[in-house]
């Protein structure tokens, strides 16, 4: 009953918010907030806790938490670009060059090291031209940022060697994996590797880094349930499942968010059919009212009837795939709770209307934030900026210290505890600050001719940046467009290179031959391989599914923010 109240009042509140329009004084005034609230943050952790990776905000010193290597700084190095700091970014970016070394006896956590520092340092690197840095020839696909990854990257490798292709969830970046190390990680730590890995992969033109991602991702598709579901922790060697629990939140998350952006980022239909046919399944067996439940893997009867914050990501998922209705309505249930709470406690018990005891606490998570961007983007309701105004007095009012913002110990009496998360910073205040810029480059923002695109790649003749970035599950931001700039434009020109040779030459010299035998083969490419710009006469290129024609690389997603996966 309690929860129906609250879904009713979040109704009357967003009716009540439809009225009153914000007007662009009005974002203007709030994106300045956000700004403040960022270098409160920054400042802070500047002053008190670099070089550690995180911030105590309590205590106004520092701590190393995931390792050992000024982990606050690289998550938030885009976002200082995102809100136009070009002068700090350079800085901070040369900084890390000079005081980052990946080569230490440092046990890490494969996924917070691929998420955090891996799709860091991509993001930044992809962003280094706009923010006035001195490139490289060839930029995007060299430059001191990407080696900077691409070594950290590396680290991460001997993870990924078993029997399975799953990888260990903790590496010894000096040692590689411990002897003694469990096999049991969670689904997330799978499977959440495409975006950055296939990133390296096609901007370095080293394959093992995407070869590595896949293989893991295909195991792990392997091992899902009779009725299509997967659980939460696996044992990688055995491919016995430890935990059957089955949701879309903690330890399994963001695995289903990469078959979705993997498949926009990498115009990858098979990516997109494991999603699809894992979403029939949790429709079936975990949707209820528009909740999503924890139920068994293999029977789909309710084993948790908890809502858990990670999953407030789940309706800005929805939105890239045009499933609106759900989307909105699944939304409406996660902000009663916010609604009820002044943030969202790491578990909630739906039946009961209340916190799960132990797991009271809020640590600043964007989730929420996260969506209702991508709800705004796809919608254009004034109403998800009132929900980002909330969110942002929220955080102010309960969380805010003279050193920081601090993870909120227990919502139901703000208690606090001394730690500020690295995605407080990467996640949480560029998702808000997003939401408030919907003209922002990251979205597709400005128009031909006003210094929105850049050039790229050898000669310059790549556009780069013209919209439909894609998000990590960190709020790194990738290009597509940069991907295709270092892989495939460098194919077609070569494959454009032997069709003029073979036409140039006389019939039936062994050159012509060679040259036919190429053309013959790039006209029909292999599933997965990229269609080849060599066509028979009469014949017609056709697109894949989720490609745009006119604008390849907006991907959809600039579009009202949506990627359109069928024949809408």
């Amino acid at each position: 009953m309690r929860t129906h109240v609250c879904v009713t009042l979040f109704v009357f509140l967003l009716n009540e918010a439809a009225t009153s329009p914000f007007t662009e004084d009005q974002m203007e005034e709030v994106r300045q907030r956000i700004k403040s609230m960022f270098y409160h943050a920054y400042n802070s952790y500047l002053d008190n806790a670099f070089p550690y990776d995180e911030l105590r905000p309590l205590t106004c010193d520092g701590q190393d938490t995931w390792g050992s290597f000024s982990l606050t700084l690289i998550d938030a190095l885009d976002t200082l670009l995102v809100l136009g700091n070009r002068t700090e970014f350079q800085r901070v970016a040369s900084l890390l060059q000079d005081t980052v070394d990946f080569d230490i006896d440092v046990n890490a956590s494969v996924f917070e090291t691929n998420i955090r520092v891996v799709g860091g340092l991509l993001s930044a690197h992809l962003l280094a031209g706009r923010a006035g840095m001195e490139l490289e020839p060839g930029w995007p696909c060299s430059g001191p940022l990407l080696r900077m990854a691409e070594d950290a990257a590396r680290k991460l490798l001997p993870a990924f060697q078993t029997p399975t292709g799953m990888p260990y969830g903790t590496v010894n970046l000096l040692k590689g994996v411990s002897p003694t190390e469990t096999p049991v990680t969670c689904t997330a730590g799978v499977g959440t590797f495409i975006l950055e890995f296939a990133t390296l992969s096609r901007l370095t033109g080293d394959k093992t880094f995407e070869n590595a991602a896949r293989q893991a991702l295909r195991a792990l598709w392997n091992t899902r349930s009779d009725i299509g579901l997967v659980g939460n922790h696996i044992d990688i060697l055995s491919k016995k499942w430890v935990a059957q629990d089955a949701g879309i939140g903690a330890g399994v998350d963001s695995y289903f968010e990469y078959l979705v952006k993997g498949a926009v980022l990498l115009q990858d239909e098979e990516l997109l059919e494991m999603f699809l046919e894992y979403d029939r399944a949790i429709q079936n067996y975990t949707r209820f009212d528009d909740w999503y439940l924890w139920v068994q893997m293999h029977k789909g009867t309710v084993s948790m009837p908890v809502f858990q914050s990670l999953e407030a990501f789940w309706p800005g998922l929805q939105s890239l795939l045009g499933n609106l209705d759900s989307a909105v309505r699944t939304f409406q249930n996660y902000y009663s709770v916010w609604r009820q709470f002044g943030g969202l406690p790491e578990f909630y018990s739906i039946p009961q209307g209340y916190t799960v005891d132990k797991r009271e606490g809020y640590p600043l998570r964007p989730e929420l934030i996260e969506s209702a961007m991508y709800l705004f983007r796809a919608t254009g309701d004034h109403t998800y900026l009132q929900l980002g105004l909330d969110a942002l007095e929220s955080i102010e009012k309960i969380a805010k210290t003279p050193c920081g913002y601090a993870t909120v110990k227990d919502l139901r009496d703000h208690q606090l505890d001394n730690r500020m998360e690295s995605f407080f910073l990467a996640e949480t205040v560029k998702y808000l600050y997003l939401l408030f810029d919907p003209t922002h480059f990251l979205h597709g923002g400005g128009t031909e001719g006003d210094g929105s695109w850049e050039e790229g790649g050898d000669g310059g003749d790549c556009v780069l940046g013209a919209g439909g970035f894609i998000f990590n599950t960190e709020a790194h931001s990738l290009d597509p467009a940069a991907l295709y700039c270092c892989s495939q434009h460098t194919k077609d020109r070569q494959e454009l290179r032997d069709i003029l040779i073979s036409l140039s030459q006389p019939e039936g010299r062994s050159s012509s031959s060679q040259s036919k035998s190429t053309v013959k083969q790039t006209v029909g490419p292999s599933p997965g391989q990229s269609e080849s710009i060599a066509l028979k006469p009469g014949e017609k290129k056709t697109h894949p599914l989720l490609s745009c024609p006119v604008q390849p690389f907006s991907a959809r997603l600039s579009i009202l923010g949506q990627v359109f996966s069928d024949n809408t």
